[in-house]
């Protein structure tokens, strides 16, 4: 025998609708799209390298993906360009880094900050934060820079 539904049912359905509505509209992932960064024109600094946490001078250790497929940054002390390629399904990869030539008083690092970054091969973003993947392992993570951060290093 089916029951015919009553105000009751009805009432109690819409406020459990509402109720799901209201909370998945409030939800964490929402509100972390609206902070995530654009992977282009952001300039991103590196904050982790193989696991290990770094605190890197101002403008240190920075990458920046221009819309023209070209990359910019800076080591510990060279300024570098370098191509890259994307796909939408975050795959990335960077490729054919060329720097200058200055001994800095870090070279390892910075080779270490190179080589990292001509193996990642996917990332994944949480807010202002990218992980750098190779192969699905985490190999480094960077954190985006303020907006008004002025790198005049930065090639074109």
């Amino acid at each position: 025998m089916v029951r015919p539904f009553n105000s009751i049912t009805i009432l109690f359905s819409l406020t459990i609708l509402i109720a799901a509505l209201f909370i998945t509209g409030c939800c964490d992932c929402r509100k972390r799209s609206k902070l995530e960064k654009p992977l282009v024109g952001t300039t991103w600094q590196l904050v982790q390298i193989m696991a290990r946490d770094i605190t890197p001078e101002n403008d240190c250790y920075t990458l920046q993906l221009r819309s023209n497929g070209m990359a910019t940054g800076k080591g510990d002390c060279n300024v570098f360009t370098a191509t890259y390629r994307t796909t939408s399904s975050r795959e990335l990869s960077i490729s054919n880094i060329g720097s200058t030539r200055k001994l800095c008083p870090d070279f390892e690092s910075e080779n270490a900050f190179f080589d990292l970054l001509e193996t990642v091969t996917h990332y994944e973003m949480d807010a202002d934060i990218m992980l750098l993947l190779s192969n699905g392992t985490l190999v480094g993570m960077m954190k985006a820079m303020p907006e008004d951060t002025n790198l005049d290093y930065l090639p074109l």
